[in-house]
């Protein structure tokens, strides 16, 4: 304290807490009926305070710390080994996932509401096609055998073909039936006629086939004379060029073709010539 102070200056610095100021002492002057206002603390009690409380905080935080790194020692490989069982866990469903959705799903049933079809018209039975019936082989009548029959019908067959009467062809029977005995015959003379189809030989110059006609005198090569069909034809055609041979007897008309050593041979066939062309035609 300095020496030239006055007693009011020494008291006032000994307490400068307790003097009120003026506007509190107004406050208080005016306005008694108000509650009285809590004493206030000083600088020094609130710079306390707030150390207490950071000194309080700052020894949570390092508690905290401590745990935390103590758990952190104790419990790091679990965490480890359950954050790669969760990595593995999702990588396993994320491909299974993929897997579902590249997978083509199950074809879905679509009910179909049916439309009313409209009836078909009956459609024409269609026949099958019938295969070409095979004309029988004629049976053998007079005598002959089956293979008589069959070459007596080509006669017939050719005959009918150029529209011929039906003495013609008995004629044309009649007369096969005396030369070959309705058999086409190759010749001993000619070796050639046995390299086509025959049904026997015979030795009587060079003449070959049903009507025993000779190459040599014209009626054909041996290849032709050989087919009975075409023999045939070669008959039919000589019997045309005989004047009137439809009114001549089956002798005559026969003879008048062929120029036989024995003429009067051919009418002993006359009658069963007869019976095959009927059973023919």
């Amino acid at each position: 304290m300095h020496p030239d102070d006055t007693p009011e200056q020494k008291q006032t610095a000994k307490r400068p807490a307790d003097r009120p100021t003026d506007a509190a002492s107004a406050e208080r002057t005016i306005g008694r009926h108000r509650a009285p206002e809590p004493p206030r603390r000083g600088p020094l009690a609130s710079t306390s305070a707030r150390v207490a409380v950071a000194t309080g905080v700052t020894c949570c935080l390092g508690l905290v710390a401590v745990i935390g790194a103590r758990d952190t020692g104790q419990r790091h490989e679990p965490v480890r080994e359950v954050m790669a069982d969760r990595a593995a866990a999702a990588a396993e469903a994320e491909e299974r996932a993929s897997r579902d959705f590249q997978r083509t799903a199950p074809p879905v049933a679509v009910p179909v509401t049916p439309i009313p079809a409209a009836t078909p018209s009956p459609t024409p039975t269609r026949k099958a096609a019938r295969k070409p019936v095979r004309p029988k082989r004629p049976r053998p009548v007079a005598g002959l055998d089956q293979r008589q029959m069959d070459n007596a019908k080509v006669i017939v067959d050719v005959g009918r073909d150029r529209k011929l009467p039906r003495r013609a062809l008995i004629v044309a029977i009649a007369t096969a039936m005396q030369e070959s005995n309705l058999y086409n015959l190759a010749s001993d003379v000619l070796p050639e006629s046995y390299d086509y189809p025959h049904q026997g030989s015979g030795s009587d110059h060079d003449s070959v086939g049903l009507f025993q006609q000779r190459p040599s005198s014209g009626w054909g090569t041996v290849a032709e004379l050989m087919r009975p069909a075409y023999a045939a034809r070669a008959f039919y055609a000589a019997l045309a060029e005989v004047p009137g041979w439809a009114d001549l007897s089956i002798t005559e008309a026969a003879q008048a073709v062929q120029v036989s050593a024995f003429p009067d041979a051919y009418a002993q066939h006359e009658e069963r010539a007869t019976t095959v062309v009927d059973a023919l035609i």
